[in-house]
């Protein structure tokens, strides 16, 4: 700013509601901070935290306690699988990806080998 004129271009931009929620929903991708999404799009840390405090009030981001209930469909042993002998037991999950991929993993995987999965599948 020189004698009360503005040098440059201005930096104030419009962002819409579906363009904010795009950028708080890279936070925590591949492993981003809010501060590699941040300089990814050329914003301060401060506003990403603000539009999330925004869409929070809006009812359009989901708050930290807020549960998630997804369809589950049972199915039963496909034709022509291996009968198993009894005592032994490997009972296995498939989790339908929204992507439209099966996860299949033992029932006993951890969860947070789970989330690490279906995170990278839907990213890939």
């Amino acid at each position: 700013m020189r004698d009360g004129v503005l040098l440059g271009g201005e930096r104030r931009r419009r962002w819409t509601d579906e363009a904010k929620l795009a950028i708080l929903g890279e936070v925590g991708v591949n492993g981003w901070t809010v501060q590699d999404v941040a300089q990814r799009h050329d914003v301060a840390r401060q506003q990403i935290y603000q539009w999330r405090r925004e869409m929070r009030r809006k009812a359009l981001w989901p708050t930290a306690s807020a549960s998630v209930f997804l369809p589950v469909e049972m199915a039963g042993a496909p034709e022509g699988a291996a009968t198993m002998e009894p005592g032994s037991s490997v009972a296995e999950i498939t989790v339908m990806l929204r992507n439209g991929r099966q996860l299949r993993c033992p029932e006993g995987i951890g969860e947070a080998s789970l989330v690490r999965l279906v995170r990278l599948l839907e990213t890939a």
